[in-house]
């Protein structure tokens, strides 16, 4: 059971996807968010409810609001996961 409604879980794990592709493992992930690198795959892949910790953790790495996190504002539309730049044209 998780705190958060189905939205919000989705947008925590489009987040938690988007930083293990920028960081490149499951490994380095765990290392900068704090938590067990097969944690973490599990929530990613829905096969456990991501929490608060996480949203924060994320937002803490982020430097963002916990709440760009749950609404899915980060990562902005468009955004590249491997270089962060942000693609002409999208919203």
């Amino acid at each position: 059971m998780s705190d958060f409604t189905p939205a919000e879980q989705a947008n925590v794990r489009t987040a938690l996807k988007f930083l293990r592709t920028r960081f490149g493992t499951w490994d380095v992930a765990a290392k900068m968010l704090r938590f067990r690198a097969s944690s973490l795959a599990n929530m990613a892949a829905g096969r456990t409810p991501v929490g608060p910790t996480l949203a924060v953790r994320i937002a803490k790495f982020a430097k963002i609001g916990v709440d760009d996190v749950l609404t899915g504002r980060f990562p902005a539309p468009g955004t590249c996961p491997m270089c962060g730049q942000r693609v002409e044209g999208t919203s």
